[in-house]
């Protein structure tokens, strides 16, 4: 029995990346001989264990072999005949199939060190085509490593793109793809992660809301790049510098689903495009099986991101209506993931980038102020029920317009 780290670990410290998980893989062993050792066996579709100390994972080498569609359709062998370089020819990258014996020799049977050199993300054999899965990891990990330099090998995005036409993503579970999805948003450049998507015809697919934002034109006094899959993109990779909120990301890159819909007549104008968003976005979330709060806070900044940019412009009842319609009143965090959206949007355009948000401060300006009205004295003045509640939010507009008057005489 040989014991061998793989995967992950090894690629993140031979880039000097923090190690985060550590997978094993062992050859020459049985099922049998590892629960004798004290490993609990947890793998459903193939011998995985849990180290009895450690509670890492340890996996026997096992080859596979396509036997249907989508990705769960592979018979699996997990003799203890398997050597190591057979288990490594399965996997999808030649960065991820580097293995690290025990003593800390390195065994790369498929050149993965060099491609870590020239940052390539390179397929280890034809056989990459049987996991549609794969096309996905891969546009994660170009997200992933985006900001080292790392690009696709122009063979592997091919094998991609034949995955993808082959009509093989359309077997995907739902929760594979949000797992997917949900780990790119948490990269550094997760724009990178839709960008490959489309290349490769995949977006089309999997996130045809988004892939049709492409060639649709915004006014170009606002919007100076123009189009508006363009901006998206900006706006996620703006998402990203501001926050490693994963919610926050993901409305970012769903504000504008609406522009989708606009009559080519009524382009470049979008009028509406805030409303007509949100059943793009329900059907979305509802086809990846995104959480809820991710869901309603995309609704929300498809919402009201205009009325954030237009801060300056609005009465108090109607910023009001802004706050309790997010629900700042209930839960303060919402707030600042609505105005990071907004802020998002605002800095995703061409020369654009780095110009202050004003609207977003005085709406938190706005929020503070009326968010200390105290129902205790209204109370006391017989105000109940309903009353009580109209009451308050009088009390908030007030407040508000007070933020205003004085925003306005500070200019």
């Amino acid at each position: 029995m040989e014991v061998y780290l793989v995967g992950g670990a090894v690629r993140d410290h031979l880039l000097g990346l923090e190690v985060v998980d550590h997978d094993y893989v062992v050859v020459g062993a049985t099922p049998d001989a590892m629960k004798q050792q004290g490993f609990k066996e947890v793998g459903k579709d193939f011998p995985v264990f849990l180290h009895p100390e450690t509670g890492e994972e340890y996996a026997l080498a096992r080859t596979e072999r396509k036997s249907g569609r989508g990705y769960k359709g592979f018979e699996v062998n997990f003799s203890s005949d398997i050597t190591l370089e057979q288990d490594l020819q399965r996997r999808d990258l030649t960065i991820n199939a580097i293995a690290q014996h025990e003593d800390g020799t390195l065994v790369d049977p498929y050149h993965g060190q060099t491609d870590l050199q020239h940052k390539v993300l390179r397929h280890i054999s034809p056989a990459f085509a049987e996991d549609p899965l794969r096309v996905l990891r891969v546009a994660r990990f170009a997200a992933r490593f985006h900001h080292l330099g790392f690009t696709i090998a122009p063979e592997t995005l091919a094998l991609m793109t034949e995955l993808t036409n082959q009509g093989e993503l359309e077997y995907l579970t739902a929760e594979r793809v949000w797992v997917e999805t949900h780990k790119a948003l948490s990269t550094r450049s997760p724009q990178v992660f839709f960008e490959v998507l489309r290349e490769c015809g995949a977006l089309n697919i999997l996130f045809p809301e988004i892939d049709q934002l492409w060639g649709i034109p915004n006014p170009e006094k606002w919007h100076p790049e123009i189009d508006t899959g363009v901006h998206t993109m900006m706006v996620l990779e703006q998402a990203a510098r501001k926050t490693h909120d994963i919610c926050v990301r993901f409305a970012a890159v769903v504000h504008d689903l609406g522009k989708g819909v606009t009559p080519k007549e009524q382009w470049p104008q979008h009028r509406g495009h805030e409303e007509a968003g949100v059943p793009l976005i329900k059907q979305l979330c509802r086809r990846i099986k995104a959480p809820k709060d991710y869901e309603n806070l995309a609704i929300q900044v498809s919402r009201f991101h205009l009325h954030s940019h237009k801060m300056f412009e609005l009465r108090p009842k109607t910023i009001h209506k802004v706050l309790k319609s997010i629900g700042a009143y209930k839960k303060e965090s919402t707030l600042e993931q609505f105005i990071i959206a907004c802020e998002s949007d605002f800095n995703g355009r061409l020369g654009l980038e780095e110009k202050p948000y004003k609207q977003g401060d005085l709406l938190r300006q706005c929020y503070q102020s009326s968010k200390k009205v105290d129902a205790q004295p209204l109370i006391e003045r017989g105000y109940e029920g309903a009353k009580l509640g109209e009451a308050i939010e009088r009390e908030r507009v007030r407040r508000i317009k007070s933020v205003l008057e004085k925003e306005k005489a500070a200019q």
